[in-house]
């Protein structure tokens, strides 16, 4: 049996996705897959003038990296498209003179002019100018004209909106799936334009035509269209048409969890706040988020499972996910705790899964290394992921790995290269080049019975070793390096240390 949920995604092509509008996008995919319904992306591009190239292609393609496609949409039509408003306008007109014929709303001709007029009066006398029950009737619109002198008016072409007429002296009472029950009193209401004079719907009456011939049945949106939901309510029943239910999710905060997040906060603070890059803001997917962590961390972003558990995986967020469990007070965003999912999920991923990404950082890192075989890169990875949260970090905490040091760490030079270094380390290389089987077990094994030998300690030889190996005292174990960079390369190493650092006093 099909399911009869359906939900939508509905952003407006006017730049990038702000990570907030990705966590609407994810909880609405959430929802729809737990119930077998349909996730639906629409485009409300129904304002021309704040269109940008390119931003619808950027929403989809950010969709299909995180793994939350949509299911019906623009180029992936179903059966209740087309899926972009500007092209449905010639629907609009026909429902607004609906409203018109059952008195649900209104010709305004007010110039632009006229009502900067009144709002400027009224801010004069430390008011605020809304066009509702209280004036309307002594302003430029229908109310006051006669059918004959409205006809007339229309047909000379005067310029004109459609506004609607909200009822005086009622109280709504709205239900919120997270927030409850709502209750407004009309009379506060402004008489919200449904059409403007280029013939083009608003926001508010797309919206509400598109969900009920799209057949939605939850709006599952942010909670800055809260204000919004008494007039959308009011639309559906004026038309006649049963609503869906609404859900409001929370605002996601700045770090200091105060005030909403913005790209200035990413920008102030060096993290990203769009999944993907756009223009010269950098976006998670290349700052080296995981996909998997990006969904991970944004579901905690308002909704817990109730649990001590914060890993899930795309899975396990659909079987639990519900909207009973999603806070009405805003989430604060927390970069570091992003960086530690991510950390998670990188340690996840099998090494295979990562070699492409890493050979891709790589190229970037140091473009003139190489080429390496998938085998070491595999072998590389598996020693140095553990500390890192990104592959980039990898990539360059392991570069000892694919390139020589240029340099040596000023500080460990300081502390761990005494006169006698040189020749310690001399008689080192001289153990490990006469090794038949240069594996990292058997070069420990000679290197130690070396030193118990000489009656020295480890802390006389083993930190310096590592400093002409790594450049620094940093890394995995240091004879697992060795075997892999190999006989031929570590003795270099040894050798130009030596030379380069020679009597150098500590």
């Amino acid at each position: 049996m099909e399911s009869n949920v359906r939900v939508r995604f509905a952003p407006s092509p006017t730049g990038p996705l702000h990570i907030g509008g990705v966590r609407t996008a994810l909880f609405n995919y959430l929802f729809a897959k737990q119930h077998g319904g349909t996730f639906i992306l629409r485009v409300e591009d129904t304002d021309q003038n704040r269109f940008v190239e390119g931003a619808e292609a950027y929403i989809i393609e950010a969709l299909d990296w995180l793994g939350i496609p949509y299911d019906e949409g623009p180029e992936r039509p179903g059966t209740k498209g087309p899926y972009r408003q500007s092209e449905r306008r010639d629907i609009y007109r026909a429902y607004a003179e609906k409203l018109l014929a059952t008195g649900w709303a209104y010709y305004a001709f007010d110039t632009p002019e006229s009502l900067e007029h009144h709002r400027k009066e009224h801010e004069s006398k430390g008011k605020t100018f809304i066009y509702n029950w209280h004036n309307r009737e002594k302003l430029d619109n229908a109310l006051t004209l006669s059918s004959e002198a409205l006809q007339s008016r229309l047909a000379q072409g005067d310029p004109y909106v459609i506004r609607f007429k909200w009822p005086v002296d009622q109280v709504l009472v709205l239900e919120d799936l997270i927030r409850g029950s709502i209750r407004i009193d009309t009379n506060l209401l402004d008489d919200k334009v449904l059409f403007k004079s280029d013939g083009m719907p608003t926001y508010h009456l797309a919206n509400i035509v598109d969900d009920h011939l799209m057949a939605i049945s939850h709006v599952i949106r942010g909670e800055e269209w809260l204000p919004s939901l008494a007039l959308h309510v009011q639309l559906y029943k004026a038309f006649g048409w049963e609503p869906p239910q609404f859900a409001h999710l929370p605002l996601i905060l700045k770090p200091t969890g105060k005030g909403k997040l913005s790209k200035r906060d990413g920008e102030k603070l060096g993290f990203p706040v769009f999944p993907l890059s756009w223009k010269e803001s950098q976006g998670y997917r290349e700052a080296g988020f995981l996909p998997e962590a990006v969904l991970n961390f944004l579901a905690m972003l308002g909704w817990n499972p109730g649990t001590e558990q914060e890993l899930f995986s795309k899975e396990e967020l659909i079987a639990q996910f519900s909207l009973e469990r999603v806070q009405k007070s805003g989430a604060r965003f927390d970069p570091e705790k992003n960086k530690w999912f991510n950390h998670h999920y990188l340690q996840a991923r099998p090494l295979e899964s990562l070699l492409p990404e890493f050979r891709q950082e790589l190229s970037r890192l140091l473009p003139d290394a190489g080429p390496f075989e998938d085998a070491y890169l595999h072998r590389v990875l598996g020693l140095i992921r553990e500390r890192a949260s990104f592959l980039w970090e990898a990539c360059e905490a392991g570069r000892y790995f694919f390139e020589a040091p240029a340099t040596y760490d000023e500080k460990a030079v300081k502390k761990q290269w005494k006169p006698e270094t040189p020749d310690r380390l001399q008689a080192v290389a001289e153990v490990l080049s006469v090794l038949d089987e240069f594996s990292g077990e058997r070069a420990e094994a000679a290197v130690k019975e070396w030193i118990a030998a000489s009656g020295l300690g480890f802390g006389q030889v083993m930190p310096p070793l590592r400093l002409v190996l790594v450049g620094a005292m940093q890394g995995p174990h240091i004879f697992d390096i060795m075997e892999l960079l190999g006989k031929g390369e570590t003795l270099s190493r040894i050798e130009r240390a030596i030379a380069v650092l020679g009597t150098t006093q500590g």
